[in-house]
């Protein structure tokens, strides 16, 4: 299992779930029951950003046990953030 790392390194909210899986994959956590949407979306690509402004190269992805919208789905895979959802 991925272990966690401290969000701040990167310039994130202490609130943000972030575990490394490889030299350059992150996996942002969010665990909730509401619908992810766009407005989410929009904060995720933020994040994603962050991350690869101080990793060059990093992979960003979204693992969320709440459902996704459609539209933001195909809006953070356009930028390369794979999204999936686990129970």
């Amino acid at each position: 299992m991925n272990k966690f790392i401290d969000p701040k390194l990167y310039g994130l909210p202490p609130s943000t779930k972030l575990t490394q899986a490889s030299t350059n994959q992150f996996e942002i956590i969010i665990q909730r029951k509401s619908r992810i949407i766009m407005k989410d979306g929009e904060g995720i690509l933020a994040k994603a950003n962050k991350i690869k402004h101080h990793v060059p190269g990093a992979k960003v992805s979204l693992k969320t046990s709440a459902p996704v919208c459609s539209k933001t789905k195909v809006f953070l895979e356009g930028y390369g953030i794979r999204v999936s959802v686990h129970c």
